[in-house]
């Protein structure tokens, strides 16, 4: 009797288990853009070796065999890690489970110099400075050490902005990366790239619901270029330190008109991920790129945009870096070249052009300094890439780059030129900074968000003195010098060249959660979309498809203090008005 069961049960599983192989077999895999990121190399807990189907016949055989079985007769297997799991495995516990961020308050040169310097000697890792603060990261540990250094009026004057950096971490990467597979391709909003006005972006595809690993990104990228065809190629920038490719999105129609003579094509660079470790720059990138792509022929305005101007989305400059911080370390900042010491890899790129390159600095001769700039300007292979090509474009290519946006994170801010000093105005200072205040407002009245404008060399810690006009300029955190947005305004004479960091400002910082990756690429999409306008001479302010204006308009159109301007205390008027800008610009 028994062996009758056993053949009877043979009979049920064996043809099942054939059924199932061979629809498996002609059943084509789900695209990798579908397909849930790996898990980090150390996120990633051990494993059995079988393979799928071993595993789902084992499943299969044990779940037939237990009907009238003894219940306490159970199967051995290994124990996993629930998916659902809110806690950081023991790797990131070990990395950073004893490190804290850090806010300094600044109220003096003294200070400012004594914290740079400690900074040094500690090897500590500064994450944002503005006018206002200095994040760093360090160990608890070193937390005394720091303050053995400082002066005693800093001892009090700094605040814990993260208390568990390592759930952080753990909370920054996809959640379908510690989701079921087999759950997650039946989403009730599947990815779709259908042809959809930019507005609906957000509800059509789960691409921005999460931050993408480079293996997805390259393939989404191919895709949309198959997808439209009539004004999407994708274009390589060069090759990396490693060996990856550094692809980007050519974005634009050219008018076929042979009455009319062609020029130089007016270019506009967007660019993003210079340092790994910042996902939002990347994600916005490509957020305002399927926006700009899927409303073609939908908008009139994006049409006339793409039609006047072509547009290069580079998604990230440091695709090593990239990489790295998916599979080893999420907080990697430089890209991954060979330094002279073997245990400090990587050169920060934005710090890497020939343009006023900085040897002096105290992270000139130190390679494991997060702002290392490398030995010689142009060391940083990316980075010298990235120029050779924008040259070769200018020189030979019949291309004029009229606008270069360097997205990075974090503090919410509008930088131009010049980033190596204040001592020397960028010759064309007036129009950088009417476009940097358009580029805020059209920011602000999208969500609301506050982003200040200012000019790059004034990043570093200052303090507005409060009998004058002027600032005083504290010694810097890091270098301002060898910067990608000093090199396209001055080497490449790109009149409108500009540094965003996006959000935020220091809540979560690097580890910007992904529900921020839409509203962060709205907002830039609105900036990106003054900016082409502007170029078109329409200051900002663009006819609408009915006849209205747009909602982006001058700041000095609107009500001063929405703009960011406040009157004067003092009674005095400058040359164009009685107001003045809450950042106080440099005057020459």
């Amino acid at each position: 009797m028994r062996r009758l069961i056993n053949w009877c049960v043979l009979g049920i599983v064996l043809p099942t288990y054939l059924s199932v192989f061979a629809v498996a077999a002609y059943t084509p895999t789900a695209p990798q853009y579908l397909q849930p990121p790996s898990l980090p190399t150390f996120l990633q807990q051990p494993s059995g070796t079988r393979s799928v189907f071993s595993r789902f016949r084992d499943s299969l055989i044990r779940s037939i065999w237990s009907v009238g079985c003894d219940k306490s007769v159970q199967p051995t297997e290994a124990k996993v890690v629930s998916s659902g799991s809110n806690t950081p495995p023991p790797t990131v516990l070990a990395s950073y489970g004893g490190d804290v961020v850090l806010r300094f308050n600044i109220s003096s040169a003294e200070e400012a110099t004594a914290l740079a310097e400690a900074i040094h000697v500690l090897f500590l890792d500064v994450w944002e400075f503005n006018s206002d603060w200095v994040d760093i990261r360090l160990s608890k540990d070193v937390v005394p050490s720091l303050l053995g250094l400082l002066p005693s009026s800093l001892h009090h004057a700094h605040t814990p902005l993260m208390h568990d950096l390592a759930q952080a971490i753990f909370e920054s990467y996809p959640s379908l990366t510690f989701a079921d597979p087999m759950r997650s391709h039946h989403s009730p909003r599947p990815f779709s790239p259908v042809l959809q006005t930019s507005e609906n972006t957000d509800q059509t595809n789960i691409f921005f619901r999460d931050y993408q690993p480079l293996s997805v990104i390259i393939p989404w990228m191919h895709l949309l270029r198959s997808l439209f065809p009539t004004h999407v190629r994708i274009i390589n920038i060069g090759v990396s330190y490693e060996g990856r490719d550094i692809p980007a999105l050519r974005v634009g129609v050219h008018p076929t008109n042979s009455d009319k003579p062609s020029g130089p094509r007016k270019t506009i660079i967007i660019a993003g991920g210079s340092h790994a470790r910042e996902w939002i720059s990347t994600s916005t990138v490509n957020y305002v790129a399927y926006s700009f792509i899927t409303a073609y022929g939908k908008s009139k305005e994006m049409t006339k945009l793409l039609e006047e101007f072509d547009w290069i989305f580079i998604p990230t400059l440091n695709p090593d870096g990239y990489v790295y911080t998916w599979e080893n370390d999420r907080l990697w900042r430089k890209n991954r070249q060979q330094t002279s010491l073997r245990f400090c890899k990587g050169v920060d790129l934005d710090h890497s052009y020939d343009f006023e390159w900085d040897h002096e600095s105290r992270s000139a001769n130190n390679p494991c300094s997060e702002s290392f700039a490398g030995e010689a300007p142009f060391q940083g292979v990316e980075a010298h890439r990235f120029a050779s090509w924008a040259r070769n474009e200018s020189e030979k290519g019949n291309v004029s780059i009229v606008g270069f946006v360097d997205l990075h994170s974090y503090s919410q801010q509008i930088l131009y030129p010049y980033a190596y000093t204040c001592t020397v105005a960028p010759p064309t200072f007036e129009n950088l900074e009417e476009l940097a205040i358009g580029l805020a407002k059209a920011i602000g009245v999208t969500n609301g968000e506050i982003y200040s404008v200012t000019a790059a060399c004034e990043g570093s810690v200052t303090n507005a003195e409060q009998s004058t006009a002027r600032k005083r300029f504290f010694p810097r955190m890091e270098s301002g010098g060898g910067s990608a947005l000093d090199w396209f305004y001055h080497e490449l004479k790109v009149k409108y060249s500009y540094q965003i960091k996006l959000r935020d400002t220091g809540s979560y910082g690097f580890l910007l959660p992904s529900k921020n990756i839409v509203p962060t690429g709205k907002e830039a999409l609105n900036a990106i979309k003054y900016m082409g306008h502007f170029f078109l001479g329409n200051k900002g302010i663009e006819k609408g498809e009915g006849g209205g204006e747009m909602k982006v308009q001058e700041p000095w159109l609107l009500d001063p203090a929405q703009a960011g301007i406040v009157p004067r205390e003092d009674g005095d008027e400058d040359e164009d008005g009685d107001w003045e800008m809450i950042s106080e610009p440099r005057r020459r």
